[in-house]
């Protein structure tokens, strides 16, 4: 639908039904940063570091046969209502207070009619749901720098900003969006396939919908994404923690959607369980129940997305799930990247039963892979217990964390340096933000492990097929 014709590559569609190309076996090893204030404190300044994090690990990322159009890059930030409230203002979009309302990132087709067609399908979501819209606005983009492959694929990005009518929500304004996003997702899925219209998956994709978090990424070269969005160059644009990523893809094509991060992680490596895991998660989608989610269960399944998601498109949507459903996101973390616990001698017996316990929930998505997370309240970082993907981070005196796939991302002053430190197989960092403090690997399992009886749990519901004593049987067989 965009007028860009691509001079480098053949047209997607051809090579995903006659040639080699399977994106079922997606795989990523990329470049993952982050670069937090440990006490919260918001700035712009973070966001600027953030970038230069990001290009400095453009080397992670890789490039086509188009030297200007990346595989992916992209950012994920607290919501900065300060920005948002003074550009939705100049474009009569009346925003409540922090925490009252969510803002979308969408992809949207470039043709006018689809467009339209994709915001009535959306706004409609919203409104059977119990939302009011309160407008929409275009992102500002600066296209001149980047290839003609990306410009050729380039959806229309516009933000859509909603607040709920319920009076009860209380602390469930994330569920409502993230049901409400799951409804729009589905809906535009039916209306292509009823309507045969290809292109709405080709360009439609929510990147984030929360009043937490936002999303900002596209298929773009990791020195771009500061040039190309230019609402992260703006004073007001200010967050306590910037995660980016640049990305580099093996055995599959770029995609502005499938550039990282995702709605709540990003991550290097790849998950090589991930056939198994979706169709583990497939088949338990008729037995999901939720006292909390009531019949709106019905609406967020599909969990996994069914268009030829990536590994890392799977794993966040089963992590989004998990989230919603009342966990912790290092709680979730620990579900899905368990440590390598079973013959573990020198692991506590109660660090045991959490494990196996979930285990019996959530088979493990193994990697190798280094994830990172946050929910915009806490931020983390879990290496699977295969451990083959570097992470290292460092504290500066005045409470800067810098992390990434590896050193010297940001410069440090040495003499600012409070210490330095890597990340052991299955453990997990966590920064908390509203208690301003690192939260260290052990006292997070630990305090996961203590939260419930899980090993009594264990004793009472779990049956040992060796402790059965066999039935003898009425029937006689002929051993012959």
């Amino acid at each position: 639908m965009n007028s860009n014709k691509n001079k480098f590559l053949p047209d997607f569609t051809e090579i995903e039904q006659k040639g080699l190309y399977i994106p079922s076996l997606e795989h990523d090893s990329c470049g993952v940063g982050v670069v937090a204030n440990i006490q919260g404190k918001i700035s712009n300044e973070i966001i600027r570091q953030g970038l230069t994090v990001l290009t400095n690990l453009s080397h992670r990322g890789a490039a086509g046969s188009d030297p200007k159009t990346g595989d992916g890059a992209g950012m994920l930030v607290q919501t900065p209502h300060k920005f948002l409230k003074k550009i939705t203002s100049k474009n009569n979009i009346p925003l409540p207070e922090p925490g009252k309302y969510g803002v979308g990132m969408c992809f949207l087709p470039n043709n006018p009619e689809l467009n339209i067609l994709c915001k009535k399908v959306i706004e409609s979501s919203f409104k059977e749901n119990a939302f009011k819209i309160l407008g929409w606005k275009n992102v500002e983009t600066n296209d001149k720098k980047i290839g003609i492959t990306a410009k050729s694929l380039m959806p229309k990005i516009e933000q859509i900003f909603v607040t709920s009518l319920k009076k009860d929500l209380k602390n469930n304004l994330e569920k409502e969006l993230y049901i409400v996003r799951k409804s729009a997702e589905k809906n535009i899925n039916n209306l292509k396939i009823s309507k045969n219209l290809e292109d709405l998956n080709k360009y439609f994709y929510i990147c984030s919908l929360s009043s937490k978090t936002i999303v900002y990424k596209g298929m773009l070269m990791a020195e771009q994404l500061g040039s190309f969005f230019t609402d992260l160059n703006d004073p007001d644009f200010m967050s306590a923690f910037s995660l980016v990523h640049s990305r580099f893809s093996t055995n599959t094509l770029g995609s502005w959607k499938f550039a990282h991060p995702y709605r709540f992680l990003a991550h290097n490596g790849e998950i090589n369980t991930v056939r198994g895991n979706r169709n583990w998660m497939q088949s338990r989608e008729n037995s999901l129940e939720s006292l909390d989610f009531g019949e709106n269960i019905k609406k967020i399944v599909p969990v996994c997305e069914t268009d030829n998601p990536s590994d890392t498109a799977s794993l966040d949507n089963v992590f989004e799930l998990l989230k919603m459903t009342g966990r912790s996101i290092e709680h979730v973390a620990a579900m899905m990247m368990p440590a390598a616990w079973f013959g573990h001698e020198q692991m506590p017996e109660k660090y045991k039963s959490f494990y196996e316990y979930h285990g019996n929930i959530m088979e493990p998505w193994d990697g190798p892979a280094m994830v990172v997370f946050s929910d915009g309240d806490s931020l983390g970082a879990v290496l699977d217990r295969n451990g083959l993907r570097p992470f290292r981070f460092l504290v500066t005196k005045n409470d800067l964390l810098v992390m990434s796939s590896e050193t010297g991302v940001l410069p440090v002053d040495p003499s600012e340096v409070k210490y330095r430190s890597r990340l052991s197989p299955g453990k997990m960092f966590l920064v908390d933000f509203n208690k301003k403090r690192i939260v260290e690997p052990n006292e997070v399992i630990n305090r996961l492990s203590s939260r419930q009886p899980y090993g009594e749990w264990l004793k009472m519901n779990r049956s040992i097929l060796s402790n059965i004593t066999p039935i003898k049987s009425r029937y006689k067989f002929d051993k012959k």
